[in-house]
């Protein structure tokens, strides 16, 4: 009896053991589904291969982590900061030159902070929130004002110009470089500076060449007075070139500060505009076609647009051919019941761009293929009307200046080759502010 009760319970046992195994085996075998497959076979006990996963999966951290901080350590050598940001924008990490640059003081790693108490710069946190929300790439520019404990520290802190570049993560973080811009925007306001100053010492004597050219003219015959035509022409073209790049550093200096806002019909400033520069446009039979609303206010400064528009049509004008036609379209965005953005693309049927000049043209001074240049020289034969069209545009600073403008009002321009006309299209986007909508 005593033989059977321990058959029995020997029994009991190793079913009990043979169960609790099958039951390891399906555990390790769910556990080794969620390890990465190493090509470990299914040949060895479910045990050794879990055994030898759970090593190939600590090396494999081991070497994450190796890597990891083989670029904390590269990024905390480059000559740019780096910080990152979880979903919440808590603070992860961050580089010393990160640090140096955003004056942040006694920063833990292991111990996640708020951004916005580690950092006060609100276009920071503007521009992790946009790269998230948008989940592309981004970039802005400003001038961030450290925070200061007491009023002794102030006179010492500078204000630093930064250039953000931000990259979307995974589960919702950001990474953002941070790039010190204030070296460039110091050698940029040195160098407007100084350019001013010889502009201005450049007016007078010019001026009073001008007065000379202009007394000698009249009291000259041909073929002496064809001569000093042609320097009159030189004269006035160094004219405009002193006068456009007091204007360029003037608008760069503080593009708000030099507008003049006020209700504006588009259609009709257009329409001036090209009425302003038709005898110019009158010898080549050019044709001017306007297409779109023509009842749009805009609130603008009327002689700025004015500017851009006299820019843009004499550039249209001076390589169109004869009997082409200058197209305007303008439009509203995203509609005409509900608009956010006012449209103006100018289209003409002349040669279009070089593909290699679109990346510079409004850069200033950038010339392009030679057929594109102007011919600065003045024959003899050259009528009034010609010369007029050479003295009005020849500074080389036209489109540099139109940029300009247009970003002083919040827009911005483009440049491209039209599809259909295959002539240049210029594309200018400005924000639609009516009267009521002003501060």
């Amino acid at each position: 009896m005593a033989f059977v009760a321990f058959l029995l319970g020997l029994a009991v046992g190793l079913g009990l053991f043979v169960v609790q195994r099958l039951w390891l085996n399906r555990q390790y075998k769910s556990l080794l589904r969620t390890l990465p497959d190493e090509g470990l076979g299914d040949s060895l006990p479910a045990l050794v291969r879990l055994r030898r996963a759970i090593a190939i999966a600590n090396q494999h951290q081991h070497n994450l982590t190796e890597q990891l901080l083989t670029w904390q350590q590269i990024l905390q050598v480059a000559p740019v900061g780096y910080l990152q940001v979880d979903e919440e924008n808590q603070l992860l990490w961050c580089n010393q030159q990160a640090r140096q640059l955003l004056s942040i003081q006694n920063w833990e790693p292991e111990r996640s902070r708020l951004l916005l108490k580690v950092v006060r710069s609100y276009e920071l946190d503007y521009l992790i929130e946009q790269t998230r929300t948008n989940a592309q790439p981004s970039q802005r520019e400003w001038v961030f004002h450290p925070a200061v404990a007491d009023a002794e520290a102030m006179g010492r802190v500078r204000s630093l110009t930064l250039r953000g570049y931000s990259w979307p993560l995974p589960n919702g973080q950001v990474g953002v470089f941070l790039e010190n811009r204030q070296d460039a925007v110091t050698l940029i306001q040195t160098r407007n500076r100084w350019v001013s100053d010889l502009a201005h010492e450049l007016r007078t004597p010019l001026t009073s060449i001008r007065l000379v050219a202009e007394a000698l003219q009249l009291r000259l015959e041909p073929p002496t007075r064809t001569w000093v035509e042609r320097m009159l022409g030189e004269t006035n073209r160094l004219i405009k070139l002193v006068q456009d790049w007091l204007d360029l550093i003037s608008i760069e200096a503080d593009p708000s500060k030099n507008l003049s806002l006020k209700v504006l019909e588009v259609h009709s400033l257009i329409q001036t505009a090209w009425q302003t520069l038709e005898p110019l446009a009158r010898p080549k039979q050019l044709n001017f076609v306007y297409s779109g609303p023509t009842n749009i206010s805009l609130v603008a400064d009327e002689s700025r647009l004015m500017q851009v528009f006299l820019n843009l049509f004499d550039n249209s004008i001076r390589y169109s051919g004869a009997g082409e036609t200058v197209q305007v379209e303008v439009k509203l965005l995203p509609s005409l019941e509900n608009p956010i953005n006012l449209q103006i693309d100018l289209i003409d049927t002349g040669p279009g761009f070089p593909d290699t000049d679109l990346a510079y043209v409004f850069d200033r001074l950038y010339r392009g293929e030679p057929s594109r240049v102007r011919n600065s020289s003045i024959a003899p034969e050259q009528s009034e009307q010609s010369r007029l069209s050479t003295v009005s545009n020849g500074s080389g600073l036209g489109l540099a200046i139109v940029r300009q403008i247009i970003i002083a009002h919040g827009g911005e321009i483009s440049a491209q080759n039209h599809p259909r006309t295959g002539g240049a299209w210029l594309k200018i986007i400005l924000p639609y502010v009516k009267e009521e909508d002003l501060p």
